[in-house]
């Protein structure tokens, strides 16, 4: 009975699911990323988030064709640097591929949220899915600039040698939520250049999207404490 009940709560919030995945692969990876399959790991990993990025998809204005015609690619590509040890000649493009993935998916969330004029729990998860998205996307976008020119990003440990994925993911979060944490740094003008769209990005992100369904769920209870009011007995008389 518990099953049916998860079961069910999880198809009337797929955007809960998809967050809580993303989360546990963040805290997760860092424990993986210096053993020899770890990459492998993490690249099943990433085949699963984008199954469940094209769910959510389907639920939203995107279209799910071209979901999938992305996410195809990208999981040939992963197979490929998997099995044949091809990583430094595919991780450019796959990482490009997944970052064209997520963004598309994160403005398909967007627009999911945006089309009515209500705040629903799903589209409240949504919010927080999309930003993870959106961090995804950029932390893929640094990866590819790290491969096409070695000694974009430095860091307080280990500063000459590439950054890892866990790095890079960390340094998208601080751009992206504008706290302005971190010890990765970009040293080129292209890696500054991507840096300063994803600030950009999250201020309008959270400026415009999340105040947006903030006002629509303070706008709902203000509603109901009105209709509320209005069946009190003394304005009943």
């Amino acid at each position: 009975m518990r099953a049916l009940r998860l079961l069910i709560h999880t198809r009337r919030h797929p955007s809960a699911v998809l967050l809580l995945v993303q989360l546990l692969g963040m805290l997760l990876y860092p424990f993986i990323e210096k053993e020899p399959a770890g990459h492998t790991a993490f690249n099943v990993f990433g085949i699963i988030v984008l199954s469940l990025t094209i769910r959510m998809v389907r639920r939203t204005p995107g279209e799910t064709r071209i979901s999938v015609a992305l996410a195809v690619p990208i999981v040939i590509l992963l197979a490929l640097q998997t099995f044949y040890d091809l990583r430094s000649t595919l991780l450019p493009w796959s990482s490009a591929l997944e970052a064209l993935f997520y963004f598309y998916a994160a403005g398909s969330l967007i627009a999911y949220m945006m089309e009515d004029r209500r705040a629903t729990t799903d589209e409240l998860f949504a919010a927080a899915a999309t930003f993870t998205l959106l961090a995804w996307a950029f932390t893929h976008l640094f990866l590819m600039v790290q491969e096409l020119q070695p000694g974009t990003f430095a860091a307080a440990v280990n500063g000459d040698g590439p950054r890892s994925w866990s790095e890079l993911n960390y340094l998208s979060f601080a751009l992206l939520s504008s706290t302005g944490i971190g010890d990765v740094i970009p040293l080129t003008v292209h890696a500054r250049a991507l840096c300063s769209v994803e600030m950009l990005v999250g201020l309008m992100y959270l400026a415009a999207v999340v105040a947006r369904l903030i006002g629509f769920t303070t706008q709902g209870r203000i509603s109901r404490r009105g209709q509320d009011s209005q069946r009190e007995p003394w304005d009943e008389d």
